[in-house]
């Protein structure tokens, strides 16, 4: 179970993030030829990532996809038909998505095969494997 964020607490970070309005979304796209989402800040600086990245969204239609609202002025993304919702801030604070989104990516990440790490693997093996850890024996009387 997700933990879910208190209205008090929407209200605290909706604030902050008008008191630095260039970190406010103006549009929100789905970019179907790259499979991205794009996002251009009301500084103009201009965000596209993969969509995959974004906690919700990983297997969703184009269609739905497309259809992106903002929110909170400008501080949160809204698909409406996948019920998904970001808080654009957290999302870059977090890399596209909660902690715990972000941990399993990477667990994900290293326990991807391929050739390449497997013959990395046998060849650490063939030279006795991972370097044992340093015991450091202390005095009881340091």
């Amino acid at each position: 179970m997700t933990a879910r964020t208190t209205p008090a607490e929407i209200a605290k970070a909706i604030a902050h993030a008008k008191s630095e309005p260039q970190h406010l979304a103006v549009e929100a796209l789905y970019d179907p030829e790259a499979d991205r989402i794009v996002v251009v800040l009301a500084d103009g600086l201009l965000l596209g990532f993969p969509r995959r990245r974004l906690q919700g969204l990983e297997d969703a239609a184009p269609d739905a996809l497309a259809d992106i609202a903002l929110e909170g002025g400008g501080t949160g993304l809204f698909w409406p038909r996948l019920d998904v919702a970001h808080f654009l801030p957290g999302l870059l604070d977090g890399f596209f998505g909660t902690r715990a989104w972000m941990t399993n990516l990477a667990r994900r990440g290293g326990s991807a095969t391929s050739s390449r790490k497997t013959a990395a693997v046998r060849e650490n093996g063939k030279k006795g494997g991972r370097p044992k850890k340093a015991v450091v024996k202390r005095s009881k009387h340091a």
